[in-house]
């Protein structure tokens, strides 16, 4: 037992290394994610890959079951940033791993990007995921599991408008009470998409611009929200978050909002990354968060 001791605390002393070695690369925010699977160990879960949720040849997901964990454990569906333009499942493993760690499962679905399509088919997609979760993993006899949602940048913003915004999940025969809560890493949740060269096309044929900003579209009581922003981010300001907490709050919404000081855009999704978990505390806010809201009761 102490040799498989050692060999363990030996094989994440190099991950560690490796780590370091990336590091500035990383926090700079030009790497390309596919990095992180060098540097991420291995966790202790198993991955489904390449599941169908959808017809569409983008409409595939990844589950990360925790090896060690219980039934009832909370699901987290994490959407994934790249302003609405690019992304793939493959490279956000790292989440999976983090999560599962702390005892989640996890599923991270891949969703149609412009210029296939326009907002909002990529809403519609992330609400399709959810009822595949539902019929698929949350459903256990006569009991439902926790489900929340995460997001990060695009991610965040797909995740907000899916829990205040009822009309999405319509088609699905769920609602945003279905949900146990929303955790948004840097979303952009009251920009004007409209307004910016680099989203405009995305969000063309919009006529209402407010019905893209998930902080427009709040009309009553959502599932609580965690939300977490870096304080440096130059690409999505964090007054997002601070306005959004602000609408919610006035809606008589439960919202938690952290600002972590030395946090840009990239660095606070690279903080759920285990072997960078201590540059600030997103995992243990994500932990906190779930384990006060998991008893939700839904059905």
């Amino acid at each position: 037992m102490r040799v498989e001791k050692l060999r363990n605390q030996l094989r994440l002393a190099a991950k560690r290394s490796q780590a370091l070695f990336f590091l500035p690369t990383l926090l700079a925010g030009c790497a390309p994610l596919g990095l992180l699977d060098v540097i991420v160990p291995e966790g202790n879960y198993k991955r489904q890959s390449d599941v169908a949720y959808g017809d569409h040849p983008r409409l595939k997901l990844d589950v990360y079951h925790p090896n060690i964990g219980r039934q009832d454990a909370p699901v987290v569906v994490f959407f994934y940033g790249g302003s609405w333009k690019s992304g793939n499942r493959g490279k956000y493993r790292f989440v999976g791993d983090a999560l599962t760690n702390l005892g989640y499962t996890v599923v991270i679905p891949d969703y149609r990007l412009y210029p296939e399509v326009r907002f909002p088919a990529f809403v519609e997609d992330a609400a399709l995921a959810v009822r595949w979760v539902y019929d698929n993993i949350a459903k256990t006899g006569n009991s439902t599991r926790p489900v929340f949602l995460a997001g990060h940048s695009a991610g965040a913003h797909i995740a907000a408008l899916l829990a205040v915004d009822a009309s999405y999940f319509q088609s699905q025969s769920l609602g945003p009470q279905n949900l146990c809560g929303v955790i948004g890493l840097a979303g952009p949740y009251t920009f004007d998409p409209l307004r910016y060269p680099s989203t405009r096309k995305v969000f063309e044929g919009l006529n209402d611009r407010d019905y893209a900003r998930p902080s427009a579209r709040i009309t009553g009581v959502s599932p609580p929200f965690l939300l977490l922003h870096g304080a440096h981010d130059s690409t999505v300001n964090a007054a997002n978050t601070l306005d959004f907490a602000r609408k919610l709050e006035e809606k008589g919404n439960t919202v938690k909002k952290v600002l972590f000081p030395e946090l840009g855009h990239y660095r606070i999704i690279l903080a759920v990354a285990r072997p960078f978990d201590d540059i600030a505390p997103v995992n243990n806010e994500i932990s906190d968060f779930i384990e006060q809201h998991r008893g939700c009761g839904t059905s």
